[in-house]
This record gives C-alpha cells, sequence and structure tokens, in this order.
C-alpha cells in the first residue's frame, strides 16, 4: 500500500506544483513521471535493504537462475529508471523501459501470492496485486504517451 500511495501523493503533489507556475510539472503526465521516480526510489532502495531484500529474493520462482543477483539487477534497473523518468529527454524512454521491467518482474508476485508461506512483507492477495499493478502499468503509459 505504501508504494501504492507514494505513487498518488507523489503524482498529485507534483501536480499541484505544477498548478503554482512550474513549468517542469504542467501537465499530468508529468507530475505522473514525478510520483512513478518517487515509487521506483522507494521499491529500487527497497531491493538493498533487509528484511525487504530477503523477502524480494525469497518471491524469485525457482525456475530462475541466480536469485540475489536478480534482486540485484532489478533494484538497479529501477532506480536507472526513477532517474530516467526525471529527466525530459529521457522520460519516454524510461517509463517504456520500467513498464517492461514491471511486466517481467510479475510473475514473482504471482508465485509469492501463490507460495504457502509468504515472507511477511508479501502477503497480499493475487487479486490486489493484480489491480495494483494495473495501476502502475497504466502510470507508466500516460508518461510513456505524454510525457514528453
Amino acid at each position: 500500500m505504501a508504494v501504492f500511495l507514494t505513487l498518488v501523493l507523489g503524482s498529485a503533489v507534483a501536480r499541484g506544483i505544477g498548478l503554482l507556475g512550474v513549468d517542469y510539472l504542467d501537465s499530468w503526465p508529468k507530475a505522473i513521471a514525478v510520483g512513478l521516480a518517487a515509487m521506483f526510489v522507494m521499491t529500487g532502495v527497497a531491493h538493498f535493504v533487509d528484511p525487504l531484500r530477503r523477502d524480494m529474493i525469497a518471491i524469485v520462482p525457482p525456475a530462475l537462475p541466480a536469485p540475489a543477483a536478480l534482486v540485484t539487477v532489478t533494484g538497479v534497473l529501477e532506480l536507472a529508471g526513477a532517474a530516467g523518468l526525471l529527466y525530459p529527454p529521457t522520460r519516454v524512454a524510461a517509463a517504456v523501459c520500467l513498464l517492461v521491467l514491471m511486466l517481467a518482474m510479475f510473475p514473482a508476485n504471482v508465485y509469492a501470492a501463490r507460495m504457502p508461506s509468504p515472507p511477511k512483507s508479501m502477503t497480499s492477495k493475487l487479486s490486489v496485486r493484480t489491480a495494483e499493478e494495473a495501476v502502475y502499468l497504466a502510470a507508466a503509459v500516460i508518461v510513456a504517451v505524454g510525457g514528453s
């Protein structure tokens, strides 16, 4: 829920600042880019901080090799994507890349939701995870289509 609230509140605050005359935030897609960036900083940092890192490693599907390395790589990609969202020349490309990354990582969420004893931080139902993912993907699409 904290990730969802970061996206929503970050976007709303950014748009409010835009309405006060800050050109950098003069549209919803630009404000949503800031909300997404805040969200991906939060989730990217979580890839490196226990106990969340340990929990993320635990939900990597067993068919994938080197779970710790995958968590590290995805964390770096999330942080790089967040930076890309904030730099106007790379904003659209970053949104598209993060959209692809979210789709690639979603199977770990499905796996976590189906685990008999998922890590404490990964206990939400698959329906909730899917609905949140749809919001995150929609935000990335909005930025990709209108964020230039």
